[in-house]
């Protein structure tokens, strides 16, 4: 199974961004949309993993995050991975005092049952974009500048997801397999 784990967004967040996709798709260069309905804050990927997993990752996580808080996220602006000289992916950042702190918890307790470390340091971001080819100046501008200007309401992150992925034709569906709460 290919597992990752995340924080949900809220579906009126989730609404701004399916708006504001449809205008990107229309105006922008080619790339590969992601759906909204599948957009979500990574804290860990996890990659494919055997069957018996998600049971191991209840075990060391779940009490790992039991003694977190919650977390007040802010999304807003946006930009590009690697960087905006060469955009690959195109995403949305945010603020979230804290969850840096959930990321790294769910990296500990995934490693001492084996998962290997990322090797890059946790990044708030909503993919919204994978480019098949890089932008032009004018494109990449254009998107930061449409991006800037969402407005979302902040949201606290009260649980973090374990999440299956599957790869279709038609774009990655994501299942809930697990559910951890942070303390209140």
């Amino acid at each position: 199974m290919r597992l990752f784990v995340a924080v949900e967004i809220p579906e009126q967040a989730r609404e701004a961004l399916r708006h504001g996709l449809g205008t990107l798709r229309r105006d922008l260069p080619a790339a590969r949309w992601v759906r909204p309905e599948g957009i979500h804050v990574t804290l860990k990927f996890l990659g494919e993993q055997p069957e018996g997993m998600a049971s191991r990752l209840d075990d060391v996580v779940a009490p790992a995050l039991a003694g977190l808080r919650p977390v007040r996220v802010a999304l807003g602006g946006g930009g590009f991975f690697p960087h905006e000289r060469r955009p690959r992916v195109a995403w949305v950042g945010g603020q979230a005092a804290g969850l840096e702190s959930w990321a790294s918890t769910i990296e500990e307790a995934a490693a001492s049952i084996g998962v290997p470390r990322e090797g890059r340091p946790f990044s708030l971001h909503l993919t919204l974009a994978r480019l098949e080819r890089p932008w032009g100046e004018r494109a990449v501008q254009d998107y930061l500048v449409r991006v800037g200007k969402w407005s979302f309401q902040p949201f606290e992150a009260r649980e973090a997801v374990l999440f299956s992925s599957e790869l279709r034709p038609t774009g990655a569906e994501y299942t809930a397999l697990r559910r951890w709460s942070v303390a209140e």
